[in-house]
């Protein structure tokens, strides 16, 4: 028994309509899993046994109250360039995909796949898959085994989302049905119309007309759920929580790399009052905030000289001389070493880095995979790492996690470590001090694990209020 949630689009509201239907099954005592056969993302994530998947099927599992594993997310695609992908399989690093080979050359990779979902659903009452763009990318649909391609081979109902904040929802979804193949369009079961603002009056013509022209009903109208933005598969879309500095709160940027990974570790930092998040590449931003982070990244040494080619290079050396802080994670603390050795991500060699921390970081072509633990300032600090580059110091610096600091400038190869919610206040607190800013804690403000439950919990409520959930249940337990 499942359903697979297709989209209009990317980033129609597909992993966070099928985390809410999880959530929503869990609570009818039915035991539910995850599943997407194929992720591209480079927000990935840790399970306990040491597999690497996607960071949306990891929160979807824990809407679901299930413990995250690689069956949930069998493929994993990890951008490395414009044509080149890093393949994930089961967890663990599988080669690399070449652009020109992604409609062509993943047969062994939808068997996989394949496999992994019926063994799946054999554990579980009920899977619910997660597609990938839309269904109507009709030019890879020949090698498709993530949208129709799953759906024909399991015979699974589909239920198409589309965002209607974007505009023009009722022809997407029209022009998706007209698009799909005969045998295809026969397992489109509905619609659900995501991110609506207003009076559902005024939309109810256009969604009587959208059932009567592709002969599908729609199943309910999502509203618009504002401050609802964790666990994003893009990179950095960070639209629910991106902005410009307040007056009087703590100003933090992150630059936004090419190819950023593993951004959401800011996601923490933005939902702590009194703390402004936003995404710059302006070197006049990086030297006017408080506190600037150097998130992870996919190409290191690739985005470094990114970095250089905008002048953030010497906006960073400034703020280090300055005493004001610079926290770099994973990729962005191993830009902070004074070299880096890279024969295997970029195949660079030598390249000089930043020089703000006494390290040196090789590259190795084992994958780092796990889930550490450790302390700061008396603060347990959970975490996870996954990386190429190990770091060594070789000069006086402060121990700080599993990397170093030295004055303002802080780094750690560790993922995760915000989400800590005594770690994350004892943090910025220090850095608000070095940087002369006013802030400290609130006192009783909700933990990140908390806000993250909540989350669920409002996505699993617009679920049971807004769509029909008894066609919902028909459809997956026929």
């Amino acid at each position: 028994m499942s359903v697979l949630i297709a989209g209009t689009t990317s980033d129609a509201g597909k992993s966070l309509v099928t985390a809410g239907i999880c959530r929503w099954l869990a609570r009818q005592g039915i035991s539910v899993a995850p599943f997407k056969s194929q992720n591209m993302s480079n927000n990935s994530m840790v399970c306990a046994d040491g597999a690497e998947i996607g960071r949306a099927q990891w929160l979807q599992a824990r809407a679901a109250g299930v413990e995250p594993e690689a069956a949930m997310n069998p493929v994993l695609l990890k951008p490395g360039s414009d044509h080149r992908s890093h393949i994930v399989a089961l967890g663990k690093p599988f080669g690399t995909l070449e652009a020109g080979e992604y409609a062509t050359g993943r047969k062994a990779l939808a068997q996989l796949a394949f496999d992994t979902f019926a063994e799946l659903r054999t554990r579980f009452d009920v899977v619910v898959c997660e597609g990938a763009g839309s269904p109507a990318e009709i030019n890879l649909r020949a090698g498709d085994y993530v949208n129709m391609g799953l759906a024909r081979r399991f015979d699974l109902p589909v239920l198409v989302v589309g965002d209607i904040d974007r505009g023009g929802v009722l022809a997407a979804m029209y022009g998706t049905k007209a698009l799909l193949e005969p045998e295809d369009q026969a397992l489109l079961a509905g619609w659900i119309v995501n991110k609506f603002r207003g009076d559902v009056g005024l939309l109810r013509p256009g969604l009587d007309k959208i059932a009567e022209l592709t002969e599908r009903p729609v199943l309910g109208v999502l509203p618009w759920l504002d401050g609802v933005w964790i666990d994003s598969e893009d990179a950095l879309a960070a639209a629910g929580w991106a902005r410009e500095p307040q007056r009087g709160s703590l100003g933090v940027a992150v630059v936004r790399f090419p190819r950023a990974s593993n951004a959401t570790d800011v996601d923490a930092l933005a939902a702590e009052p009194g703390v402004t998040v936003q995404l710059t590449a302006e070197p006049d931003v990086v030297r006017a905030s408080d506190i600037v982070v150097l998130p992870g990244t996919r190409a290191t040494v690739d985005d470094l000289g990114w970095l250089r080619s905008r002048g953030l290079d010497r906006a960073l050396a400034e703020r280090a001389a300055a005493g004001r802080p610079v926290l770099g994670i994973c990729g962005g603390y191993q830009m902070l070493a004074g070299k880096i050795e890279d024969d295997v991500e970029s195949g660079a060699g030598a390249v000089d880095g930043l020089g703000l921390l006494p390290t040196t970081v090789s590259f190795a072509e084992e994958k780092v995979l796990g889930r550490p633990v450790g302390e700061w300032r008396g603060h347990e600090v959970d975490a996870y790492e996954i990386h190429h580059g190990v770091a060594s110091a070789h000069g006086e610096a402060e121990p700080f996690l599993d990397g170093w600091r030295v004055g303002s400038v802080w780094g750690t190869t560790w993922h995760g470590t915000l989400d800590n919610d005594g770690f994350r206040r004892a943090w910025l607190a220090e850095a608000a001090a070095q940087c002369g800013a006013d802030w400290a804690p609130s006192p009783g403000a909700p933990g990140f694990a908390s806000l993250r439950e909540s989350m669920l919990d409002r996505l699993a409520d617009a679920i049971d209020e807004h769509l029909d959930t008894t066609a919902l249940l028909r459809l997956i337990r026929p």
